[in-house]
């Protein structure tokens, strides 16, 4: 995937699409602020919960192979009607009601995320590795004072083919293709989290990726944290240096993370 020149100004936002919208005012209005400041938002958001649930009134059926969902024409049509329908817009609203202005987009809007099958297609069906992100068309949103929110559906390089894109690496490709080096991926946790000898959980502030895989084995990381790590590591590619995990529900913690990088957990190369 080609680089693009670095865009100083932005930054990525990945979260679940869940969490986003449940997210307090607060939040959208610090948003809203650091855009005055001219810190321009991008947002990469998922909707894995949401998409299973109307898989499941649809009588659909789903699984999951290696954390990939497996996908074919029907489960694609529920995964983009869901996430780039529903969800997305649910976001765009949220926003817009904070006073900012927000554009909702999927990969297949303007080629904006382009995809080849996953090395693995053969087991999971139409899920896709993104081979190239329109930068100029997300800087060109941003440039008319709009915040981008972008559904992880992706297009094959002839257009004809659609591909469900794990949120995860969307939003790395995203981030990396705008010179972001630092991506802020947003939770319902204020980091990850570590048990002291006395029982009580301390956030840790800085994590490698190398050593989160002993961590997890020595239970030192558990539980519901062990998918929100490894999905922050697979944003880890290409000029993304490190990742920032937040509680998206805390005070300011938005100006924080994009100012100073001093909250939540930073996951390093």
């Amino acid at each position: 995937m080609e680089d693009k020149q670095q865009t100083p100004s932005a930054y990525v936002i990945k979260c679940g699409g869940s969490t986003l919208a449940a997210l307090p005012d607060s939040f959208f209005a610090d948003m809203k602020e650091l855009a005055e400041e001219g810190y321009s938002p991008v947002i990469v958001h998922g909707g894995g919960p949401a998409i299973s649930e109307t898989l499941g009134k649809l009588g659909i059926e789903t699984e999951f192979v290696g954390g990939l969902r497996k996908t074919n024409e029907a489960v694609l049509d529920v995964v983009e009607m869901v996430l780039a329908g529903k969800i997305n817009k649910e976001i765009v609203r949220k926003i817009q009601q904070s006073k900012a202005k927000a554009v909702g987009l999927s990969g297949v809007d303007g080629r904006l995320i382009e995809a080849v099958p996953v090395a693995n297609a053969h087991e999971v069906g139409l899920v896709g590795d993104v081979t190239h992100v329109n930068a100029e068309l997300i800087s060109g949103i941003a440039a008319l004072g709009c915040i981008p929110v972008i559904a992880p559906i992706g297009l094959g390089a002839d257009g004809s083919q659609r591909y469900n894109i794990n949120a995860d690496t969307a939003a790395g490709a995203v981030a990396s293709q705008l010179g972001v080096s630092r991506l802020v991926v947003v939770t319902d946790v204020p980091g990850i989290l570590k048990v002291q000898p006395d029982g009580s959980k301390q956030v840790l502030p800085v994590v490698t990726v190398a050593g989160i895989e002993s961590m997890i084995a020595a239970g030192d990381i558990y539980g519901g944290m062990i998918p929100k790590v490894r999905a922050a590591i697979a944003c880890i590619q290409g000029r993304v240096q490190e990742v920032l995990i937040v509680d998206g529900s805390l005070p300011g913690v938005l100006g924080k993370a994009v100012k100073e990088g001093t909250v939540g957990t930073r996951i390093v190369r």
